[in-house]
Formats: C-alpha cells, structure tokens, sequence
C-alpha cells in the first residue's frame, strides 16, 4: 500500500477519492478558459470548457482523467499554456503539463518516523544536480551519497529544481515553481533520492526562488498580470506583487509552493533566494506569513530549516524564542564573511569586495588597525559584518542591522557557493587563486566556527574543473544573455577591453555546461584502480581527508556546544588576518579560537594568553612535507608566537570575566566612518 504525501491547495490539480480529477486556475484577466485534455502523449487532445468561479477562479473536474494524462489552458480561444501549479512538465516549460498522483509514491514505513536533524548538527553541501553526476540526474546524486556521509556531511543542499526553459540552467530562471525540471528525472526519481538521504540519516534543503519568474517559460502576464507589480522591478524583471490589489493569491501562490516541496517531497528545509529583492509592504510580510504557515504545518512534525539570503542583513529575521528555537527563519547565508575571507586571501577588491578593503594594505603591516581582519572578526563573533554602516558597493547606503544577540547558529558561513565560483568569468574555484597552506587555514577555521558550515560541490577535494554559469534560452534570448554577461564584467579592468570580454565563456554553450561537470576519476580509482590508467596525483584525496578529519573533530567537539550558545562572541585584532575569539555557552564552558591568516609569523599582543595544552583540539599549522595534520599538541606551546597560517581550537572551562574588544580600541564602526 503506497505511503505518499500530498499538499492540499487551491492551485492545480488534485485527485479525489473516486479517481475523478479537479482542474483549478487562477486566471482573474481570462474571459473563457478551456481544458486541453488527452489522455497521454500520442493521444489527441480534447477541450473541455472550463467553470469562471470567483475572484478571478476557473474550475472543472473531470472523470476520466488520470494520473499520466496530459492537459494545458487554453485562454480566451487563442494561447494555450500550461498549468502554472503543475506538477511536471516532461515535454518543458511550453508543452503540456502531465497529471502526477502525488499518494501514488511509496515513500516506506521508515519515513514515517522521519523527524528531521537538529540544526546544531548541521553540516551542508550545496550542489547541482545537473553538473554534480556524469549523469546529470537525481539517481546520480544517489550514487553519491555515501561518499557525503563518509566526508561529514549532514545536509545536502539542492540548487534550485523548478522547472526552466532548455536542458541547462543553474536553476534561477524557473518558470513553473511546482514542477521539478524533467531533465533530472521523474518526480518519483526526486522522492527516491530523498528517501535514500533519509534513510543515512542525511537532511535535504531545496534552494527556492520567490523574487522572479525567468525570462522564458512564464505564461503569467497572458492571463494573471497581478502576479507582478507594474511599479516595481528587479535587475531579472518584473517584481512580484506582494501587497497591491488581489495579492493575497499571489501571496498564496507562493508559501503554498513552500508547503508543497516540505510537505509532498519531504524536503527538511528550504533556502530562500535574495529576499532583498521581495518588496512587501504588508503586515505580516509575505516572509513572516510564510515562516508562520511552515512552523504550523509540517514543522510541529518535523524539525524544518528555513535559511535566507538576505542583502538587507535584518536580524529580526532569525530572532529566537526562550527555548532558543527560530521564530521565524533558522539562518541566513553570512556573505559578510565570505567577502572578508576572500579578500584577505585573495587580494581582490571589484564588485563588493571592495566594502571590505582595509587601508593599511599588505600581509606584513604590523599595524592592529586592519578593517578586513575587523570585519572577518565581527562577522565570525556576531553574525553581520555591516550592521548599519554605509557600504561603498551599495552607493553609501547604510546597510544591516545590529546582530551580536543572535546565536552564531543564525549564519551559515561558507568559502565557496555556486555564486562565489559561478559569478566569477572563468569559475575559478577558491584552490586556484590561493596558496595551499592559505586554503588549509581557512578550512581549519571555517569547519570548526560554531555556524554551520557550507561546502560547495567538489570543493571538498579541490576540484579542478570550474563552475561557470550556463543557460539554454532560444537563439534571440541567449545571444543577449551572452552579451548582458560580458557588459556586467566590463567594469572590471581585466576586462576593459572587447577581445578579453570575448574570451568569457558563452552560457548557451554545450561546452560551458560540460566544464562545469565534476570529475570523479580520483575517487572510482580509489575504488577500483583499473577503472583509470591515469593514477590521481592525491592531492584531491588530501583535501578530502583532511575536511573529514576537521568534520569528525566538529561533531565529536563543536557540535555538542552550540545549542548551548546562546549569543555572539567577541573578538581581538592584532594584524593582517590575525584575531582571537571567543563564544561562550551556558555551562560556563568557552570555545576559543587564536588564527593567523597570514603568510608571516605573528607574536601574541600580552592581552592575550596562548590556549592551554589540555584545552587544545585543534593546533593547526603548515606542514609542507605531509600536508595539512590537525593535532592536539605542538612544539610551540607555551610560546608566543604563531605560526604562518595556523589555526588554534580550544575548549576550556571559564570565569566570567569581560574580555578587551580590541587592542586599537576601535570597532568596526568607527573604521567604517558610522
């Protein structure tokens, strides 16, 4: 007997009790809509006039119809469309859309006792279906799972599935929201590798996106102009209406959409795209209205993540309660920490890195005063780097609000995303613009932070192969696409020219997608060394090793502490790339953190004592024989000086006591001009 789920709501199709099917559309500009039925590919279709309900609702049910059957919307006997609520659409976003029995799906027993993973555990690994496998597809995401669950990983993180136009997308530029893409597979293909996720314990997040329809595909404007607000616009096109007349079924469009993947696929949480970019009015915001829906649905039988991305850095967002759960969403991607880290390690200060750059410039400066370091510092302790001083990249608007009050379980901190790779013009990876020794140091730091960590796809073993972005829009939207990207990199001054603007990939490209897939030789060679002549060289089973080594030693040490922290930390400065910090928990227990991110030694300022040898979980430094060796003793305790690129994790028992803020006496604040 199958045990499937199903989302009950207002949008598409559902299948009732006695096999009769109901149709329902939203379509408030519509005079007359019909039903183009057939019941399957090869069949022909045949119209059915549809019932115009009330405030713009079209209504019919239909016997005959079943689960595979094909059907569209014809509206006011001229364009034919498919159902923007449709559940799959195996012949892409134009053709038709196909008739899913959502309870059809045997999910098992065992994940009927599914409750989900803590966040404190969490451990997320951001990727993309289509480039992540040799074959592109949800059952090569499965085959994978246990390399995943051998490096550390808790939670996989799926880039955006709804469905696009073409063969190849990242995912942003979805134009039918329910239905996951067909070149990854069926749905039931989706369940089954989620099923497969549960059953090793491992949460899925799906990346979703509310600000844009893409530029293809979205049939809304023909017959549903209210979906968009004719005042308001986003840098992907029209803005979504929110707050203006009939909102409240746009509204509902949406968080049912949310409710949909949580409730049908089973999806442990859900990570909303630049939120900056929803302008709402209302009270509640669609953002809290959707937060509210979730908590009183599958959340009070699940535990479910909502992550954001959110330019605007509003902490109100990931408030909690007494008991220390979310109110509203769990955490958001810190950006702040990532553009810091990567200008630090990397130099680099176009686009907004540049809201990061210090004055006092180089590696050696001895100086204490070192905005960057300031900011990696308050964006590791309290969450926001900017939190209310004005940003340079932002054209001087203030831009944050105050964070230290939230729990560093609110960020999710990364080095690498799909952004941070894919924006970039060639999709360089962060291995290949840095020293070894530099990357090592950051992942020390990085892995062991009490915020979750993310990884990005391939990231664990230092994967050659880029990630670049690519599309597959008909032949007059991709040659703008092609153009539009090479005009966004002509403020940079490596490409200030026209010959090396054209040497940036082509997205349309089949060739620019298949660089982007991972290469996994190294790893079917270790399995089975006849499968490749070619011996990997090892340093990608280096990097691997050592991430999981720092992932044992998070879940062993780090994980257990961070429910228990229940505020930011503070920080010291004292150089380039140098800091201390501290978190403390409710059992009086203090996690340390002593760095130097930085390619010369550093001697200790006499604030600051080196951690205790009993307390050390972690003495990270350079090993240029064996590579990167995470240990619990070293030859420099005792003294201090630390070594380039080391790394220091401690434990101790503590007395309260209020530590210095920095030895400068300044605050990013004041470095900033707030």
């Amino acid at each position: 007997m199958p045990t499937g789920y199903q989302q009950q709501m207002p949008f598409g199709t559902a299948i009732a009790a006695d096999g009769s099917v109901s149709f329902r559309l939203w379509a408030p500009a519509a005079r007359h809509v019909e039903l183009l039925w057939s019941a399957g590919p090869a069949q022909a279709e045949q119209a059915f006039s549809v019932h115009r309900a009330n405030e713009g609702w079209h209504h019919l049910t239909l016997a005959q119809a079943r689960a595979g059957d094909r059907y569209r919307y014809r509206i006011d006997e001229g364009l034919a469309v498919p159902d923007p609520a449709s559940r799959f659409q195996p012949e892409d976003v134009h053709g038709p859309s196909q008739l899913i029995d959502p309870l059809a799906f045997d999910w098992g027993a065992a994940e009927a006792a599914w409750r989900g993973r803590p966040w404190h555990e969490a451990v997320l690994y951001e990727l993309h279906v289509g480039t992540f496998s040799a074959s592109g597809d949800y059952a090569g995401v499965e085959r994978r799972l246990d390399h995943l669950l051998e490096l550390g990983v808790t939670a996989l993180e799926l880039m955006p599935l709804a469905d696009f136009p073409g063969q190849r997308n990242w995912g942003y530029d979805g134009a039918l929201l329910y239905a996951p893409d067909a070149c990854y597979g069926p749905p039931d293909a989706l369940k089954r590798l989620i099923r497969a996720a549960h059953e090793r314990g491992l949460m899925v997040l799906l990346d979703v996106v509310y600000n844009h329809f893409g530029p293809e595909g979205n049939y809304l404007h023909c017959y549903a102009p209210a979906f968009f607000h004719p005042d308001r616009h986003t840098p992907w096109g029209a803005a979504i209406n929110l707050d203006g007349p009939q909102a409240q079924w746009v509204r509902a469009f949406f968080i049912q959409n949310a409710l949909y993947w949580l409730e049908e696929y089973r999806f442990d949480g859900l990570r909303l795209d630049a939120v900056d970019r929803l302008i709402d009015t209302s009270q509640p915001d669609l953002l809290d209205e959707l937060a509210a829906r979730v908590q009183a649905g599958p959340g009070r039988e699940r535990q479910i993540h909502l992550i954001l991305e959110n330019d605007h850095n509003d902490a109100r967002r990931y408030e909690r309660d007494s008991a220390g759960q979310p109110r509203h969403f769990t955490a958001q991607w810190n950006d702040d920490l990532h553009h810091a880290l990567h200008h630090l390690l990397t130099g680099e200060t176009d686009g907004p890195y540049q809201d990061f750059v210090s004055d006092s410039g180089t590696s050696a400066d001895p100086s204490p005063e070192d905005l960057t370091t300031d900011l990696i510092a308050r964006a590791l302790t309290e969450g926001f780097a900017y939190q209310g001083e004005p940003s340079a990249f932002r054209e001087g608007h203030r831009r944050g609000t105050a964070s230290a009050h939230l729990p560093p379980a609110a960020m999710v901190n990364f080095l690498q995303n799909h952004d941070q790779a894919g924006n970039r013009a060639f999709g360089e990876r962060l291995h290949q613009l840095i020293p070894r020794e530099a990357l090592d140091a950051a992942f020390a730091l990085l892995l062991l932070a009490p915020s979750p960590p993310l990884l990005f796809m391939g990231e664990e073993f230092d994967a050659e192969r880029p990630f670049l972005f690519f599309c597959d829009f008909g032949p007059e939207l991709a040659d703008a696409v092609r153009e539009g990207r090479r005009r966004e990199f002509a403020r940079s001054a490596a490409f200030a020219d026209p010959a090396s603007r054209a040497t940036i990939p082509d997205p349309n490209a089949p060739e620019t997608f298949n660089r982007s897939c991972l290469d996994w030789r190294w790893l079917d060679h270790l399995v089975n060394p006849s499968i490749h002549a070619e011996r990997p060289d090892g340093s990608q089973q280096r990097r691997f090793r050592a991430c999981q080594r720092w992932l044992a030693l998070r879940r062993a040490r780090i994980a257990p502490l961070i429910p228990l922290i229940l505020q930011g930390g503070e920080a010291v400065v004292f150089g380039r790339g140098r800091l201390s910090a501290s978190w403390d928990t409710s059992d009086h227990y203090r996690l340390r953190l002593m760095a130097n991110l930085n390619a010369e030694p550093a001697e200790l300022p006499s604030t600051l004592e080196p951690p205790r040898r009993s307390a050390l979980i972690l003495d990270h430094r350079p090993d240029p024989e064996s590579g990167t060796q995470p240990t619990t003793a070293a030859a420099t305790m005792g003294k201090r000086q630390l070594a380039p690129w080391s790394v220091q994790w401690s434990i101790e028992a503590y007395r309260r006591t209020k530590c210095a803020t920095s030895p400068s006496n300044q605050s990013p604040s004041d470095a900033m001009g707030q």
